[in-house]
């Protein structure tokens, strides 16, 4: 199908969007981490609504451009107390630490809280009082919530997140042409779906996160609410998705052995995408890696990750010649 009529037919699936505000981002004061400065920042999403998220900054010397910046995406959890703060590598297990050690690099990364995790969760005296509220049970109450009001928890964390890209192209330090995308788990089915929903990504790198829904189907495993689209599998699976971001520089990282992510739908994307990529003649733009073992985010898998992201994000050394 072609890429703008599947677009339009999945946007229609996706339901109705949140309206844009403006912003009115508050910067708290910044934490010293040596190499890079640490910021709680909010900005508004909704009226009466802001997102958290911790803003990472290097102290090196700015490139002549600006700093590529990345928006890192958090994972999910089982009780969704973990979120921003585990990527900004201040909480939670150290493997995920990835937007840290991105900003390690020479990036600014922003890393936000998605609807339901950590700080965008109901306050913790309402959770004690209201069990229905708490971890996975207050994410599928957001969840039907908006599917009764004809939209979707996808098309929610693509608004959000779009505002979170709004919110890092706003800073004077970061190179606006050079925006990307990097996710684990739930955070690498988002980095796959803003990818395709905004076309200011310039690079995406998912983790763990990507198959086809119908081997999840087949195999009787749980689907993340956030793809539980009405419709969805009229129209598209991931394999689509994915083969619509070509030409746009995009990694899939997956483990042999993840009981969550049949590996077989996984290799079903990879050779799709492989042969879009190969017929626009930009090969190198597509890359997956695959490590023996489960759901995670191996030392060498992010370091593949990041390379692929210092191709596709960073100015060309002097000569021209990539890396």
């Amino acid at each position: 199908m072609e890429n703008r009529l599947l677009r339009e037919k999945i946007m229609a699936r996706l339901g109705r969007f949140p309206s844009k505000v403006p912003l009115e981002a508050v910067f708290e004061e910044p934490v010293d981490e040596g190499a890079y400065t640490r910021t709680r920042v909010t900005y508004m999403v909704e009226p009466g609504e802001i997102m958290p998220a911790w803003l990472l900054r290097p102290q090196g010397e700015k490139p002549k451009k600006g700093w590529p910046a990345v928006l890192a995406i958090h994972r999910d959890s089982e009780h969704c107390e973990l979120g921003k703060g585990e990527v900004a590598g201040i909480g939670g297990d150290p493997m995920f630490h990835y937007g840290r050690e991105i900003c390690l690099r020479g990036y600014v990364v922003l890393c936000p809280d998605l609807l339901c995790y950590e700080e965008r969760r109901p306050p913790e005296e309402i959770r004690r009082r209201r069990a229905a509220l708490t971890g996975e049970s207050y994410e599928r109450f957001e969840f039907t919530k908006r599917l009764l009001k004809g939209s979707s928890l996808q098309a929610k964390y693509l608004h959000d997140l779009a505002c979170s890209l709004d919110l890092l192209g706003s800073l004077p330090e970061v190179d606006k042409q050079n925006l990307g995308v990097i996710g684990h788990s739930l955070g690498g089915l988002e980095a796959l779906w803003l990818t395709w929903y905004d076309a200011r990504v310039m690079a995406g790198v998912a983790s763990c996160g990507l198959t086809l829904i119908k081997s999840l189907l087949r195999d009787g495993l749980s689907q993340p609410l956030a793809n539980c689209i009405p419709g969805l599998l009229d129209v598209a699976d991931m394999d689509d998705l994915l083969g619509s971001l070509a030409p746009t520089p995009f990694m899939m990282v997956g483990g042999e052995g993840d009981p969550l992510l049949p590996i077989d739908g996984f290799y079903f994307m990879v050779n799709y995408a492989q042969s879009l990529y190969i017929q626009l003649g930009v090969p190198e733009r597509f890359r997956y890696f695959v490590f023996q073992g489960g759901h995670i985010f191996p030392s060498e898998a992010k370091e593949a990750a990041y390379l692929f992201l210092d191709r596709w994000l960073k100015p060309l050394p002097p000569g021209g010649l990539l890396p």
